[in-house]
């Protein structure tokens, strides 16, 4: 079925910049050690705007992180919507483009086989001149930009659309917490995809609307995430994942100076922040927020274990969850996370969520707690406790854990897990597994946990 992009209306619909635009010869980019100018950028993606076919919407399949910002533009540019799925799986592509008949995909490379009305861009690496009287791009805060998928870790993918005015208002938010502790300028290394809403905020929007800039690879391992940091100036802001910043720490590599490193996409245990700081020597910081609401709070957990709103965010605690109100929402979104508020609303502690909310002969647990004391045993590289499908005769659902750890056995493993947890909330079963099956953001999807299981089973 179509989606239908119902916006919110203004009776003088606000114009917004696609880019900042203060000083045209800043550097937005930096591309195979070569630093592209705010407006070098623009006359790329005027270039490839003026060859992009009519259409309401566009999947942005663009994997390098510059062919997906001029991509970005231009579809904007055209009035159109970039589509992010939640993967670059043909079948996650092929549910995105069912949903809006008449879009076409665009990427940087030949695919075979190729999404139907593929466009390839052209080549990024010419040099086009640079026009003196360039005129800065105006859009409609009103204008829908893009649509997000979600992960599916919590089930099916869901669509959220954003426009460009809440773009500019949650990026606002990420740019007032960010200047606070790096100043109004740095250099971005990120390891996760411009695809994802966390990437598309720390990666995309930064350096569009604000003076950051990006460098455009995607480092993935810590010897490639090392290099680009050495590529860019100082101050350096690394965005990363908790999977990607415990490599890093177990690497035992050397890293250029950083300024700070921003996580997200999972929780961040309290050890690896301190270790992260005491090794790399910038703050270790942590964002919140999800597809639906974008990022509204912060925390340095190292220092604090409550999360700081953002300003104009205020929370409504509710039993099965918090309804948000936020500068970037039209209206209030419910999240499952349940949350306690202190310093006057100011500040939260998450309590986990109700999906997550586990009860067995009138005890209580839950999962994101449960996967926490899995991950604190000796020689537990990674792992995970979820739920499964169906519940017995009293609607019990049993609780599954999938672990990494290569050396120990699941008998092990378990008479750790008896010393931390009520035997009640034992996983049953517990399978050893050479890796979880995490994707680009760290995330692990239902779908893909349930099949890892029935294979080990």
């Amino acid at each position: 079925m179509a989606i239908v992009y119902d916006t919110y209306r203004r009776e003088a619909p606000r114009r917004l910049p696609l880019l900042h635009a203060a000083d045209p010869a800043r550097v937005l980019a930096r591309r195979h050690g070569t630093a592209v100018t705010a407006a070098q950028f623009l006359a790329q993606v005027h270039a490839v705007a003026a060859g992009l076919p009519t259409a309401t919407a566009a999947v942005n399949l663009c994997e390098d992180r510059y062919a997906f910002l001029v991509a970005f533009c231009a579809i904007v540019l055209r009035g159109q919507v970039n589509l992010l799925p939640s993967s670059r799986a043909p079948q996650a592509i092929d549910e995105v483009m069912a949903a809006h008949p008449g879009c076409y995909a665009v990427g940087e490379s030949a695919l075979d086989p190729a999404p139907p009305g593929y466009r390839q861009l052209p080549s990024l690496d010419v040099t086009l001149p640079v026009a003196l009287d360039t005129v800065w791009p105006l859009i409609s805060a009103d204008q829908v930009v893009a649509i997000g998928y979600t992960s599916g870790s919590t089930g099916t993918p869901s669509a959220n659309v954003k426009t460009w005015g809440s773009f500019h208002a949650s990026n606002g938010g990420n740019l007032a917490m960010l200047r606070a502790a790096l100043g109004r300028r740095a250099e971005i290394v990120a390891t996760v995809p411009p695809q994802h809403m966390y990437g598309m905020e720390m990666s995309v929007l930064l350096p569009l609307l604000g003076e950051y800039g990006v460098h455009t690879g995607r480092p993935f391992f810590p010897a490639d995430v090392a290099a680009a940091l050495a590529e860019v100036p100082s101050p350096r802001l690394l965005v990363t994942t908790p999977v990607h910043l415990r490599a890093l720490v177990e690497s035992g590599i050397a890293l250029p100076r950083i300024a700070a490193i921003v996580s997200a996409t999972a929780p961040l245990p309290l050890e690896l922040a301190r270790v992260a700081e005491q090794r790399f020597g910038g703050p270790v910081l942590e964002v919140f927020g999800s597809t639906e609401t974008c990022v509204f709070a912060s925390r340095r957990p190292a220092v604090d274990e409550d999360w700081l709103l953002y300003d104009g965010v205020i929370l409504h605690p509710q039993p099965d969850g918090t309804a948000v109100e936020a500068p970037q929402l039209n209206g209030t979104t419910i999240l499952a996370d349940i949350v306690s508020l202190s310093d006057g609303g100011r500040r939260f502690r998450l309590c986990g969520r109700h999906a997550d909310m586990l009860e067995i002969a009138g005890k209580r647990a839950s999962l994101g707690d449960l996967s926490r004391r899995l991950l604190a045993i000796p020689g537990v590289k990674d792992g995970v406790v979820f739920q499964l499908d169906g519940g017995d005769a009293l609607g019990v659902h049993r609780i599954a854990a999938l672990v990494v750890a290569p050396g120990l056995d699941e008998h092990v493993i378990l008479d750790a897990l008896r010393q931390a947890i009520d035997p009640l909330f034992l996983p049953r079963p517990l399978r050893l597994v050479d890796a979880l099956p995490r994707n680009e953001t760290g995330k692990l999807p239902r779908a893909a946990l349930l099949e890892l299981l029935h294979r080990h089973d």
